[in-house]
């Protein structure tokens, strides 16, 4: 009957849009890649320099976030082909990629709400102000917004990677877990003194269980 069948048919539709290889999901992936990769560019550009940057902040804005987002971007897009899936991912990696990213908009939103978007941006070291937050869900980790930018990169591989994605991201992680924490680690310290250190020697830097506590 006709009304039956435009039922399937809608069914059968909405079952290929929620199919784990549809573009949706690339999509997903491409996204939160585009918005989480860039990050370590941008900081390895303003805290090795936050001293001459301090007297230029718009100019700091200005240039090192285009330079950051826009080659990233570039990249991404021109390899997207080699680094985004051609076949479908599993349902158990959709699950927990999906899961992944949903930590990551979860933190971030905590994290703008306690510190604001002004201080999430690199206002704070770039003028020298602001107070150290040791509430919330600082009062558990030192960096939540890093927790959630591993979690959204590793979810993203999850649900669109290739191998040659998963291996940018390795030598990705290395570097800002190793280079630009420790730049951030080393200007916090700077500008708070002993209360930061005393802070991390108490909270652990990305996950609330004390695994890394005062590791830096």
């Amino acid at each position: 009957m006709p009304q039956g069948t435009g039922g399937r048919e809608r069914a059968g539709h909405l079952v290929k849009c929620l199919s784990p290889g549809m573009p949706l999901f690339h999509a997903i992936a491409g996204f939160f890649l585009f918005f989480e990769l860039p990050i370590p560019i941008f900081w390895l550009i303003i805290h090795p320099f936050s001293s001459f940057w301090k007297h230029r902040v718009k100019a700091a804005f200005r240039i090192a976030a285009p330079f950051a987002w826009i080659s990233a971007g570039a990249l991404l897009w021109a390899f997207r082909s080699n680094l985004l899936s051609p076949t479908p991912a599993s349902i158990p990696a959709v699950v927990a990629g999906s899961a992944l990213i949903g930590v990551e908009i979860y933190l971030f939103a905590g994290s703008e709400k306690e510190l604001g978007g002004r201080r999430l941006v690199g206002l704070a070291e770039l003028t020298g102000t602001g107070e150290l937050c040791t509430s919330g869900m600082y009062a558990h980790v030192r960096h939540p917004r890093y927790t959630g930018m591993f979690s959204a990169v590793l979810g993203a591989a999850l649900l669109a990677g290739t191998a040659k994605l998963w291996l940018i991201l390795a030598v990705w992680w290395v570097f800002a877990l190793f280079v630009i924490l420790g730049l951030e680690e080393r200007e916090l310290a700077s500008r708070f003194g002993v209360g930061y250190l005393e802070y991390r020697k108490r909270v652990p830097p990305f996950l609330p269980f004390g695994i890394f506590k005062g590791s830096e």
